[in-house]
């Protein structure tokens, strides 16, 4: 692993002030899911070298992380939302691998990616808390960057969290391009028998425009699928709250009536694509897929309702994450730019595949702060 020259911090004592949130619960009330009882690693994964280059250029590594932290640091991590089950994941494995190292750590929802002052709001009133690092996961590629470098010039390390975060002051980078998954879920559509010699039309609901892992999807998507005889015929961009998504997914099967072979898109839009297509008699008609996965596209999957999804192992990477940025305040050696590895999930695949690296344990509610005073 590689060193980081991060200033060493005292923590201030201040008790964390409220935190705004939007509750979300995974069907059942359920009981707190325990410390975590199996060991996650060592785990593959992908190493950028050098950091954060725009060739893509990676070398396989084993993860291994920290027993525990020498000291109960402070994280504050910032997250979109929780409307849907993905940062439910992350949120869970933040509070499993706090439990684990024995840190503390306060969880502050923008409430969604539309919600971009909201969110630096937080940030700076997560700096007012005087934490020992922040993971951030932003609803912009480029609104935050001004809020990274007040955190750096302060000493408190940031470490970009799945979403993408276009500031050059940050710490460490933990998240799967999501070029990958767009590219992952292209391959696959491409892959499929009729891709080639006849006119093959999906519309395309990638998610709220201007967020960074909605670009890289994005390009990723019409990149594996610009050989092939496959056209998008309508690309709709939103939120990706349930409502949103179906109001999108509406709006392609409205505008295209008879037309549109394939729905592709967020999580959401596939859950929601599931109940729209149903009410319509198109089931049987149109084809379904997501770039990311979720309970309800899990679901979905073993139904036969949606065809894939790729994962990028959302709790799996919030544990690396986590313990990245432990490293980084201890001044420990760790990877600046490191991902878990997408893994393609569709029926035939399911029963072979780990859920528990991308979802959270049935009933979980989200937990927002842990010793945190």
């Amino acid at each position: 692993m590689r060193t980081s020259s991060v200033r060493r911090r005292s923590f201030g004592l201040r008790r964390a002030v409220l935190i705004v949130f939007a509750v979300t619960l995974l069907g059942g009330l359920g009981a707190w899911p325990a410390a975590a009882q199996e060991i996650w690693y060592p785990v593959p994964v992908n190493v950028w070298e050098p950091p954060f280059n725009a060739d893509r250029t990676r070398r396989p590594e084993e993860y291994r992380p920290l027993e525990a932290a020498r000291e109960r640091w402070r994280i504050c991590v910032l997250i979109p939302h929780l409307k849907d089950a993905y940062w439910l994941a992350v949120n869970y494995a933040v509070l499993d691998e706090a439990r684990r190292m024995g840190v503390s750590f306060a969880i502050y929802s923008a409430g969604g990616y539309e919600y971009l002052d909201r969110q630096r709001e937080q940030f700076d009133e997560c700096l007012g808390e005087s934490p020992d690092g922040i993971l951030l996961s932003a609803v912009s590629l480029d609104g935050l960057n001004d809020l990274v470098v007040v955190a750096a010039d302060r000493g408190v390390p940031v470490v970009d969290l799945i979403n993408g975060v276009s500031a050059a002051e940050i710490s460490a980078r933990v998240g799967v391009d999501f070029w990958d998954m767009g590219a992952a879920t292209g391959r696959y559509l491409a892959e499929r028998p009729g891709a080639y010699g006849r006119s093959v039309q999906v519309a395309w609901l990638p998610g709220p425009a201007g967020a960074g892992w909605v670009e890289a999807a994005d390009a990723g998507f019409r990149a594996a699928i610009d050989e092939s005889d496959i056209s998008i015929v309508e690309a709709l961009n939103g939120d990706t709250g349930r409502a949103a998504q179906r109001a999108l997914v509406e709006e392609a099967l409205d505008r295209h009536p008879g037309s549109i072979d394939y729905l592709a898109g967020t999580a959401v839009t596939a859950e929601a694509g599931v109940g729209a297509l149903r009410d319509r008699g198109l089931a049987d008609e149109l084809g379904l897929l997501a770039f990311y996965y979720s309970p309800g596209v899990h679901r979905a999957i073993k139904r036969g309702q949606v065809l894939a999804a790729p994962s990028d192992l959302p709790a799996l990477q919030t544990r690396i994450a986590m313990d990245t940025l432990v490293r980084i305040i201890q001044d420990e050696d760790y990877f600046p730019h490191v991902a878990a590895r997408v893994v393609m999930v569709d029926r035939e695949r399911l029963s072979q595949w780990d859920a528990s690296t991308s979802l959270p344990p049935r009933g979980f509610r989200p937990v927002f702060n842990l010793a945190w005073h």
